[in-house]
């Protein structure tokens, strides 16, 4: 029976198929394992920023609330009388605000660990106190926000407090180590979870994270290997009896053309079967050894071409890391046209100038060219030379201008969104944030060097009054012109930006007090002595007052703009249309 042809048939099958299958299980298996963590990867990911939105907006409401509270007039009056019976009444039906006035004056409570939003009191009279939301960070906060998140009955929303789970539904206590925004394995409170943890909430030490039980990945992992085992099995079965019905139609004498094919699955390409005679079997020998020299000459280009799509593979891989270089990803992007087609040389240009050149472009031969467009826009041209080109080069360039535009495109719009970050749409000046970072950046400097350093804080008089009589659009207008003025006095090295509604700020290095108050002095009679014209063809005029702060050795950011705030105030108690200086008294209108 060992000599039997058919069982040996059935053994060689058997054996040729066991290797490529175990490699498929292996592969099938290493792939579902991959797609299961990243299917809970998502999921984490999608419940995490629907839990964030929604604890966003919970602040938001809080917020609001407190705005809200902020413009009642008898809410206003029982203030600035100091009637805490009455603050109290009012805050009842709000238990998360709160009420702090000058001289320590407080109605409500504050919880220990929540997220705290100031809104002033403002009236007539000035800033008469502050109304303070607060949005406890408990458990209670985390079951309402893991309700709405779509996570898993097992999944878990924690909020992390430094490093420690404080509190969470379902409940879990532990500490975290993890990174920002990554997602990792990891032990807490002595049992593996698939976690993710979000970036600290803002004025907070806290952050929220979302865990899922490893344990259960592993048991889906494990059920879809046993899967894929059956099936490897019953694989090996169907070829075994394919392999026993076919080898009783195969004659002896095929024995050698069975050997000859074993050896070229084993990887012996110049293997050939003897052809004796013009019989049938001669004819199928000479068929064989025709396959097997165009299999070997296939084998040959295709490992050419492998080890120029690897290299290929490898220049993408340095253009996604470089996609926000724009010059980087150009000269990543000829090179890899070069390399990928097998061409003399290569060109890109794009819209603005820009030009790489890579190899001989003078090389004679086709000459392809690629518009590198994204949507209805064009971004540049592609030239590659140095062909003739194949179907597979062509598909294989075009694939790559495809790539190319959307790595283009990618980088001009995070160029776009860079700058759309730090500038005010509406005015076209600094934004807040970009003030805020110039203003503790300068004050660094000029306590490192000693150098002077002024704030100008500018407020537009009576910009409500604008608003109602001309129209919001002729606000806009204002806000527009005032924006203009300030371009057109400051210098390149000050910051000129816009703080909030009609408030504006200056930072002015390397000048003093007086120096800063003479500018504002120059921006006032210039806004004074502009005309600005409404929706109705009708002109007016509108003032600002200045308040002008200089830094002092040992001075914070918070207490030179407060400084520039209370210098800003006095100047609009005082009459408005006018500048003070902080500390000194000094009045330019």
């Amino acid at each position: 029976m060992l000599n039997s042809f058919k069982l040996k048939l059935v053994a060689y099958f058997v054996l040729l198929s066991l290797l490529p299958m175990a490699a498929a299980f292996w592969g099938f298996t290493t792939v579902a394992g991959v797609s299961q963590t990243r299917q809970v990867d998502a999921r984490l990911q999608a419940g995490l920023r629907t839990a964030l939105a929604a604890y966003q907006e919970r602040v938001d409401l809080e917020q609001a609330a407190a705005g809200q509270m902020a413009r009642v007039r008898a809410f206003q009056l029982d203030l600035e009388r100091r009637d805490r019976f009455q603050l109290a009444l009012l805050l009842r039906e709000a238990p998360d605000l709160s009420v702090v006035g000058p001289g320590g004056f407080r109605v409500g409570r504050t919880p220990p660990r929540a997220v705290r939003s100031a809104v002033d009191v403002v009236t007539r009279a000035g800033r008469i106190g502050t109304i303070v939301a607060s949005l406890p960070l408990d458990d209670a906060l985390v079951a309402s926000l893991r309700a709405g998140a779509g996570l898993d009955s097992s999944d878990v929303l924690a909020l992390v407090d430094g490093n420690r789970i404080v509190a969470s539904e379902p409940f879990v206590r532990g500490k975290v180590r993890l990174a920002a925004g990554k997602t990792a394995t990891v032990d807490v409170g002595g049992r593996r979870y698939r976690l993710l943890l979000a970036p600290t909430l803002p004025g907070t030490h806290s952050t929220f994270a979302v865990l899922s039980p490893q344990s259960l990945i592993d048991a889906a992992d494990a059920t879809a290997r046993n899967r894929l085992l059956i099936g490897l099995l019953a694989c090996l079965a169907l070829v075994s009896i394919v392999a026993y019905v076919e080898g009783r139609s195969i004659v002896r004498t095929l024995g050698a053309l069975a050997r000859a094919a074993h050896g070229i699955a084993r990887g012996r390409y110049s293997e050939r079967v003897p052809v004796r005679g013009r019989d049938e079997f001669a004819l199928l020998g000479g068929a064989f050894n025709d396959m097997a020299a165009q299999l070997e000459a296939r084998v040959s280009e295709l490992d050419a071409e492998r080890r120029r799509l690897a290299d290929a593979v490898s220049r993408f891989g340095k253009a996604l890391a470089a996609t926000h270089d724009v010059d980087q990803l150009l000269r990543v992007i000829a090179e890899t046209a070069v390399e990928a087609t097998g061409a003399a040389g290569a060109r890109l240009s794009v819209e603005g100038g820009a030009t790489v050149e890579r190899g001989d472009l003078a090389s004679p031969g086709e000459r392809l060219e690629l518009e590198l467009a994204a949507g209805s826009e064009t971004l540049g041209r592609l030239v590659i030379v140095g062909g003739p080109f194949g179907e597979e080069q062509h598909a294989t360039a075009a694939s790559l201008a495809s790539h190319a535009a959307i790595a283009l495109d990618n980088a001009r719009l995070h160029r776009l969104v860079e700058r759309q970050a730090l500038v005010d749409g509406l005015t076209g000046v600094a934004n807040r944030r970009r003030c805020e970072d110039a203003l503790h950046a300068e004050v660094s400097r000029a306590e490192r060097f000693g150098s002077p350093l002024s704030l100008v804080l500018a407020d537009l008089d009576d910009f409500k009054a604008v608003n109602d009589a001309h129209g919001h659009a002729a606000g806009d207008d204002v806000l527009r012109a005032f924006a203009e003025v300030l371009r057109e006095t400051v210098r390149e090295s000050d910051v000129a930006g816009r703080w909030g509604g009609e408030e504006f700020m200056l930072l002015l290095p390397g000048a003093d007090g007086d120096g800063a108050a003479q500018l504002a002095e120059r921006i006032r009679l210039a806004l004074a002595a502009r005309t600005i014209v409404n929706g109705d063809g009708a002109p007016f005029r509108v003032t600002c007052s200045f308040g002008v702060a200089e830094h002092r050795a040992g001075t914070d950011p918070v207490a030179l703009f407060a400084s520039a705030d209370r210098a800003l105030y006095r100047a609009k108690r005082d009459g408005k249309d006018r500048v003070e200086l902080e500390p000194f008294v000094r009045s330019f209108s």
